[in-house]
C-alpha cells in the first residue's frame, strides 16, 4: 500500500512546476524499455498467444493509462491528495457490488460489513483534507474516472481465463501506456523534460514504486487472494496517503485520522478473515470430493 499511495504524493510534489504529461511520459518510457528488454531476454512471452497479449494491452489502457492520467490531472487541477485518495478508495465498494453479477462470485454479509467499516475509516482519515480548494467542480470527476478505469481493468483481468506471467502482463501494459503517452506528449509539446535533479528523482521514484512495485503486486495479489480481498486492502491506500502527506507535505495528522486508521485496519481484517475461512472451506470440500462453492 505504501507503493500505491506514493503515487499520490509524487504527483502532488512533482507537478508543481512540471506538466503532468511530461512527468508521466518519463515515468513510463524508461520502465517500458527495461521491461521489454527483460521480457525478450527471458523469452517470458514466447508461449503467450497474441490474443492474450492484446487483451493485456486493453487492460493496460484502463488500469494504467486511464488511471494515472486521471489521478495526475486531478491533483494538478488542485484537488487535494486526500480527496483524490478518498474517491479512489470507493473502488472496493464498487467492486463488491459488481463482483456478483459480473464474475458470479459471492460477497458474504460479513465482508459487506468489513467493507462498510473500512469506508467509514477512509472518510475519517481524509475528513480534514476535504476543506476549501481552488479546483473547479469538474476536476472532482477526474478521481472518479480514475477509479472507474481501474475497476474496468480489474474486471477485464478477472474475466479472462488466461493467466500470462505477471512480468508479461506488466510489460505489455507499461509499453502500451508509454507509447500513448509518448505520442500525446510529442503532439502537445510536453515531451522535453526539465534538466533538474528534482524532476529525475521524482520520475525515478514514480517508476520504481507506483509503476513497478504497486502494479506488479496488484496483479500478483489479484490472482493469489482474490478480487474482494485485494480491494479490501486498497482501503489502506487513503490512510497511507494521509500518513505520507503528514510526513512529507506537512498535512495534519489528528486523532480523527488515527481513528480512521484503526477502522480501516479493522475493516480489512474482517474481509480477509472471511476470505480465508471461505478458502479453507473450499479446500476441505475439495478434499472430501464435494463441489466447493465459488469464493
Amino acid at each position: 500500500m505504501a507503493s500505491w499511495s506514493s503515487g499520490f504524493v509524487v504527483a502532488k510534489v512533482a507537478t508543481v512546476d512540471v506538466a503532468p504529461l511530461t512527468l508521466l511520459v518519463w515515468r513510463f518510457l524508461p520502465v517500458a524499455v527495461g521491461l521489454a528488454a527483460v521480457t525478450l531476454a527471458t523469452r517470458a512471452a514466447r508461449a503467450v498467444p497474441r490474443r492474450d497479449l492484446g487483451r493485456q494491452a486493453v487492460i493496460g489502457l484502463f488500469a494504467q493509462l486511464g488511471y494515472v492520467v486521471c489521478v495526475y490531472a486531478a491533483i494538478a487541477a488542485g484537488v487535494a491528495t486526500g480527496t483524490t485518495a478518498l474517491i479512489d478508495a470507493v473502488q472496493p465498494l464498487v467492486v463488491a457490488t459488481l463482483v456478483g453479477p459480473l464474475l458470479g462470485l459471492r460477497v458474504r454479509g460479513a465482508q459487506w460489513a468489513g467493507l462498510a467499516v473500512g469506508a467509514v475509516g477512509v472518510l475519517l482519515v481524509v475528513q480534514s483534507q476535504l476543506g476549501g480548494s481552488d479546483a473547479p467542480a469538474v476536476a472532482y470527476l477526474l478521481p472518479l474516472a480514475a477509479m472507474a478505469c481501474l475497476v474496468a481493468g480489474t474486471f477485464l483481468e478477472r474475466r479472462s481465463a488466461a493467466r500470462p506471467p505477471v512480468l508479461v502482463v506488466l510489460t505489455v501494459q507499461v509499453v502500451v501506456t508509454a507509447a500513448v503517452l509518448l505520442v500525446a506528449a510529442a503532439v502537445t509539446g510536453a515531451l522535453v523534460p526539465p534538466a533538474t535533479a528534482s524532476f529525475w528523482l521524482a520520475t525515478a521514484l514514480a517508476a520504481a514504486f507506483p509503476t513497478l512495485a504497486a502494479y506488479g503486486l496488484y496483479w500478483w495479489l489479484l490472482r493469489r487472494v482474490g478480487v474482494t480481498a485485494l480491494n479490501a486492502l486498497l482501503f489502506l491506500v487513503a490512510p497511507a496517503t494521509a500518513a505520507a502527506g503528514a510526513v512529507w507535505l506537512g498535512e495534519p495528522l489528528t486523532a480523527v485520522t488515527l481513528a480512521g486508521f484503526a477502522l480501516c485496519g479493522a475493516g480489512v481484517a474482517v474481509v480477509l478473515a472471511v476470505e480465508a475461512r471461505m478458502a479453507r472451506a473450499a479446500a476441505a470440500a475439495d478434499r472430501g470430493g464435494a463441489v466447493a462453492e465459488p469464493v
